[in-house]
């Protein structure tokens, strides 16, 4: 079902600036960058190239006005599961709040709550 955690969302006020310190000062790698022509813009960094796990910089005001049930203040949970329908049915039959299926440019997700109202992503990532 969910096969790793695949990539942290991290909200940040400036997407420039934090992509400065993250690569300039951290030594992260940009794996990719996308913008919708539409303001929404994500950044994938990670410490290489082919790295497990990858931070995505999300323009917090932007996600804000998105998303407005959405902690901002802590970074979100991107989990990775190869069978994306199965695993969106199996927690709707357990009564789990999950988000419809979205198609985004890097492929479908969807969100989903714990008892607590944290948010957290599955992204369909095959092999």
């Amino acid at each position: 079902m969910i096969s790793k955690v695949g990539q942290i969302m991290l909200y940040v006020n400036n997407q420039d600036e934090a992509l400065d310190f993250w690569t300039k000062k951290v030594g992260f790698k940009v794996i990719s960058e996308e913008n919708n022509g539409q303001g929404m813009r994500w950044i994938e960094i990670a410490p290489a190239k082919g790295a497990e796990t990858s931070i995505i910089l999300h323009n917090k005001e932007f996600v804000a006005k998105m998303s407005p049930e959405l902690n901002l203040g802590t970074p979100s949970l991107v989990f990775f599961s190869e069978n994306l329908d199965q695993l969106y049915d199996d927690l709707s039959n357990k009564n789990v709040k999950v988000g419809e299926i979205v198609t985004m440019p890097f492929g479908r997700v969807f969100n989903f709550a714990d008892n607590e109202e944290n948010y957290f992503a599955v992204r369909e990532r095959t092999k």
